[in-house]
């Protein structure tokens, strides 16, 4: 049994790989929006079909979604998770042997079904192996992932894209996780369960879990949230472009600053929920009060419609990003503190299905509306509300946060 140092070793290694598989799990769903003007012109997309096949990749993983809490419950975090970047990694390499769009939107099923493992897995990894006061912390850091995924692929991929070909981003890319695989192989033999009792079987029940008050806090709470996200890491390149005329060399800047942000939105709320409970709050009003703070931040996004240039804009945006981040990882903390062990998996997986569903909304929308003159107005009407809905929702659902184990 590994104790001491070595434990803690083992816990550290934990933490650092599943940030960079997080990492290349969204390197890997950002590419086809960067690449969106070079593919609309390879296969005729209009702004309807290019929605329609966001939804598309949201219906493949909503549908994997509903047997993934089981994969990773069943098999447990280290089998799972290495299967999963295995068969996303072929996935993505096999973009580029695509030949017509059919070919192409299989291969994005196939990797978006694969990387709807990552969630679940790393919330599940967080509450079986670390104690209650490194999760927030341990999720926090892996959350920043995302962000560092999003920062260097506008820096990365337009400029190998226009060197070698937009196939080329897809080959790299997707050859990353391979090397992540050996790493991951060897780095974790040695974790040892924070509750080393065994699970109820009674608890991985799926009946169970829609009867628990606490699995609809975390499902409702993805809802009202992860649609702003989806929306805007799959449409703000467009934004860009269309609001401000950039071309495709030309937006990284401001993504990069718009993720810089998100990155460090997730790094505080992993360290201001401890801070909160070593001055003597309680878990719950530390968790709602670090919710609360993101879901006030959010609130100025609609001014980056209005703003003078791409820069203000951009700030906006990743003013919106940071809090985003930060209320996303009270959420992942929060699941990991009150959902037993062994269907921790299963309630991210299910919060993700509702999640997936209002991005796969959210998607239409902006397709629509765009299509349609409307412009980008109602979903960041939508984005600056979500996250004080969410919050009332919690509060509603669960007046007492209380940790199902520590």
């Amino acid at each position: 049994m590994a104790t001491g140092d070595e434990g803690t070793g083992s816990r550290r290694w934990l933490v650092g790989l599943l940030f960079v598989g997080t990492a290349l799990n969204y390197v890997d769903r950002q590419v086809l929006a960067l690449l969106k003007p070079t593919l609309e012109a390879e296969f005729g997309w209009t702004n309807q079909e290019f929605a329609h096949f966001g939804s598309a990749v949201n219906i493949s993983t909503i549908v994997a979604l509903l047997f993934v809490g089981w994969f990773v419950d069943r098999f447990g975090v280290r089998v799972a998770y290495g299967v999963a970047v295995g068969v996303w990694s072929l996935a993505g390499m096999g973009h580029a042997a695509a030949a017509s769009v059919g070919q192409f939107v299989a291969a994005r099923s196939i990797l978006a079904v694969a990387e709807s493992v990552n969630t679940p897995a790393a919330v599940k990894a967080a509450a079986t192996y670390l104690p209650l006061k490194e999760r927030s912390f341990g999720l926090g850091l892996i959350n920043t992932a995302p962000n560092i995924g999003a920062i260097l692929t506008p820096l990365l991929i337009p400029p190998l894209a226009l060197a070698f070909g937009w196939k080329s981003a897809f080959i790299v890319t997707g050859a990353l996780g391979f090397v992540w695989l050996a790493f991951w192989y060897f780095g974790t033999k040695r974790l040892v369960p924070v509750d080393a009792a065994p699970p109820s079987r009674l608890d991985a029940k799926w009946g169970v879990l829609l009867k628990d008050r606490r699995s609809w806090a975390v499902i409702g709470a993805k809802a009202l949230t992860d649609c702003v996200w989806w929306f805007l890491l799959f449409w703000t390149p467009d934004l860009f472009g269309r609001v401000f005329g950039l071309s495709q060399a030309e937006i990284g800047a401001p993504i990069a600053i718009i993720f810089t942000m998100a990155a460090l939105g997730a790094l505080t709320s992993g360290a201001l929920f401890p801070r909160l409970l070593d001055r003597g709050l309680s878990v719950n009003r530390a968790r709602k009060a670090s919710m609360l703070f993101y879901a006030v931040l959010i609130l100025p996004i609609p001014l980056a419609l209005q703003a003078d240039n791409q820069w203000t804009a951009a700030l906006l945006i990743g003013l919106a990003l940071f809090a985003h981040q930060g209320f996303s990882t009270n959420i992942f903390g929060m699941a990991a503190d009150i959902v037993p062990q062994a269907r921790v998996a299963s309630v991210m997986a299910a919060g993700a299905v509702a999640g997936n569903l209002t991005g796969l909304g959210m998607n239409e929308l902006t397709g629509w509306s765009l299509d349609n003159g409307v412009g980008y107005w109602p979903m960041f009407a939508i984005a600056a509300s979500g996250y004080l809905a969410a919050l009332l929702w919690v509060h509603l659902v669960l007046p007492v946060i209380r940790p199902a184990h520590a």
